[in-house]
């Protein structure tokens, strides 16, 4: 992690508490842009980040590689939300 961007992350949670609210931080190494957000299936022939949009072998959803892992990123950091909140 560059230093610019730890001090980033560093001015944004302070902003967040300052808000009341928190930053969720997921694995950096969780396959994000891998993992098909429709039904799950993690697709090794997508590690190549040449690879910028797919098709899922298992259920054939079509997948922009930045929106999937947004999508899958956004569904992680709800979970690690609602399984802290209880």
């Amino acid at each position: 992690m560059s230093l610019a961007f730890s001090y980033f992350v560093k001015i944004l949670t302070y902003e967040a508490t300052k808000f009341g609210t928190r930053i969720i931080f997921i694995d950096r190494f969780y396959p994000s842009s891998q993992i098909c957000h429709k039904c799950g299936y993690k697709n090794e022939a997508v590690k190549d980040l040449r690879v910028r949009e797919w098709r899922c072998p298992h259920c054939g959803a079509e997948h922009d590689r930045d929106r999937n892992a947004a999508k899958n990123i956004l569904r992680v950091g709800v979970a690690t939300h609602l399984q802290e909140s209880q």
